[in-house]
């Protein structure tokens, strides 16, 4: 028996190694490929289709993808132009501050080229700055325009993607405006101040003056456009998409699910709504005056190899007298996800559940709590990895009287294992007075059979949280702990399998394997406190069970080791408070700690 036991046990391993390394090689590989070619795809496609999210208020006309449907819909057709010639062929208003560099294009007036002076797309030296915004005709283009559009039935020339504007500056900085003027010859005046912060927030005012005989209805509009598919991590984790807060509610729209669905319209009045475009650590949004309502749309439109994403936030159509002046403000946000820039732009804006552009996930009341305090902690002490191994003993210490009690019964458990073993002899063919036996000896000596595991149980929460805070907070991206970790958010770069860098050998390109070879120092240290963890205990007396146990350690080891080492550290840490935790309780009650005798009956031979 004991030897089938053992082979249906290298049986199991075997099959689960194969089910691991087929995944990867028929699933893992060819949607890595897929990516690449929609990539490709996107970047050689040419012509831009007409806007999915545009229409003249009050129209009913339904969006058709391919049908110029408003401003800025059409461009001539050809093949995408470097980032340098797509922006020089407009004059431009620099853009110049702390955190974001690039510029406004005249031809247009749109926010069309910005970067991140702050972040940089590797932890190498001289990394290029991350680019969010690129103008139309390059690869990737991004960027916000804003307008006006006509009542339904009206026939007036608004500006376009051609209309040159006229500025009264050279360069728009922090704290001060630029003022973009436009004549359309035809009794209207526009006029388009935009100012900014030091963050990340464009200030939009737009307004029109009706110097012509006749009262004239406009709407006026924010829209964010993107070309293309940007490549997306796919974790059912991390939302990135359109995104916007409408109807009183989260609404989020997956980059497929807009191309499937085309377009969707939000036309309930709003307050104090927010919509845009967002990926795991950028993101832009407009956010309309929280007092005034407005109606909202996303959409995609184009080919499926080249869509084009759109967000757009359009205000009810207002009626200008001759004479008259009509004046419309739309903020932008464009930049990093930093949480606390984020949560003032909300409170300073009134933007309802803004934080939530950051995906804090269903766990959002332990995730952003726990957040906060590893932010609070950070600037403490200055170092992130520092912080996680501080939060992991804050949360042992509020979790320490569920863990004491936890290892009481454990430990209890151990001194009845005697009278727990005679019962089993004793009723071996008798199931069921064997629990009701095993109950009474639970209730005389007041021990609680689950205890052990709810530590465990609540550690999961936990471990998810901690999880999504390393995993989508753009605080821990590049953060370096010490040592060869350089980015708490990446995972340990090292691999046993070439002596951690001593060889001249990359393991990570082998292929199909080349994923289960990336085993660094932190995930084997893990492993290595998992396992003397489980020594802490007597071994099972069942062997399937106990070779299970044996071999969960490397599991794990290697299961973690493609996770985010701040991850890694932060298991690792838990795993030796929880053995001196245990170690303590045990020998406080007098019981024996099974450590020692395990550890020698492991390395001893025969």
């Amino acid at each position: 028996m004991k030897s089938d036991d053992n082979r249906n046990l290298l049986l199991a391993i075997t099959l689960s190694v194969i089910v691991m390394v087929g995944w990867n090689y028929f699933f893992g590989m060819p949607k890595l490929e897929q990516q690449r070619q929609q990539q490709v795809q996107g970047q050689t496609a040419t012509g831009q289709p007409g806007s999915a999210v545009l229409q003249p208020p009050g129209s009913g006309a339904a969006n058709t993808a391919g049908t110029p449907a408003g401003p800025g819909s059409t461009v001539a057709a050809g093949a995408k132009l470097p980032r340098a010639q797509a922006l020089a062929l407009s004059p431009r208003v620099r853009i110049e501050s702390p955190n974001l560099s690039g510029s406004i294009a005249l031809i247009g007036g749109r926010i069309d080229d910005l970067s991140l002076v702050r972040y940089r797309e590797t932890v190498e030296i001289g990394s290029p700055n991350i680019v969010l915004f690129a103008p139309q005709g390059a690869q990737d283009a991004y960027f916000a325009d804003f307008g006006w559009l006509p009542a339904a039935g009206q026939n007036v020339a608004v500006p376009g993607p051609d209309t040159r504007w006229q500025a009264n500056a050279e360069i728009l900085r922090p704290g001060g405006t630029v003022t973009l003027t436009y004549d359309n010859g035809q009794g209207l005046v526009f006029t388009r101040v935009i100012g900014m912060d030091d963050k990340f927030l464009f200030t939009v005012t737009d307004s029109v003056k009706n110097t012509g005989g006749n009262p004239i209805a406009l709407s006026s509009y924010g829209r964010i456009s993107r070309h293309g598919t940007p490549t997306v991590l796919g974790f059912f984790i991390l939302h990135e998409g359109l995104i916007g807060f409408l109807d009183e509610k989260l609404q989020e729209m997956s980059f497929a699910d807009a191309v499937k669905t085309k377009s969707k319209t939000f036309t309930t009045n709003n307050k104090g709504g927010w919509l845009g475009i967002t990926e795991k650590y950028w993101a832009s949004a407009l956010i309309p005056p929280h007092d005034k309502p407005f109606s909202a749309a996303f959409g995609a439109s184009g080919a499926a190899t080249s869509p084009v994403y759109e967000t757009a936030a359009i205000n009810e159509a207002t009626t200008i007298a001759p004479g008259a002046e009509l004046t419309a403000t739309m903020r932008l946000f464009a930049g990093a996800k930093e949480v606390n820039v984020i949560d003032g732009y909300q409170e300073a804006l009134k933007a309802q559940s803004f934080d939530r552009l950051v995906d804090w996930g269903w766990f959002y009341f332990i995730t952003k709590p726990l957040f906060r305090l590893m932010d609070w902690v950070f600037h403490l002490v200055g170092n992130f990895g520092v912080t996680i191994l501080i939060v992991t003993v804050l949360i042992k210490l509020a979790l320490f009287p569920l863990a004491n009690k936890s290892y009481e019964s454990m430990a209890r458990m151990k001194h009845v294992q005697p009278e727990m073993l005679a019962i089993r002899d004793r009723y071996a063919d008798d199931k069921m007075k064997q629990q009701q036996a095993m109950m009474e000896l639970y209730k005389k000596e007041k021990i609680n059979p689950l205890a052990g595991c709810l530590p465990v149980l609540v550690q999961i929460p936990i471990f998810f949280a901690l999880y999504k805070v390393l995993f989508v907070t753009i605080e821990m991206r590049h953060a370096p702990f010490f040592g060869w970790i350089r980015d708490l958010a990446a995972p340990d770069p090292t691999s046993i399998f070439n002596l951690f860098g001593l060889l001249p050998f990359n393991p990570g390109a082998v292929p199909v394997f080349g994923p289960f070879l990336m085993l660094g120092v932190w995930p084997i240290i893990m492993g290595i406190t998992m396992w003397v963890q489980m020594k802490m205990n007597p071994e099972p007396t069942d062997p399937i069970q106990k070779a299970v146990f044996a071999w969960m350690p490397l599991l794990f080891t290697f299961m973690l080791a493609s996770f985010p080492a701040g991850l890694v550290i932060y298991w690792a840490w838990n795993n030796t408070l929880s053995v001196l935790q245990q170690y303590a309780i045990m020998k406080k009650l007098g019981t024996k700690v099974e450590l020692w005798d395990n550890l020698k009956s492991t390395f001893r031979r025969g």
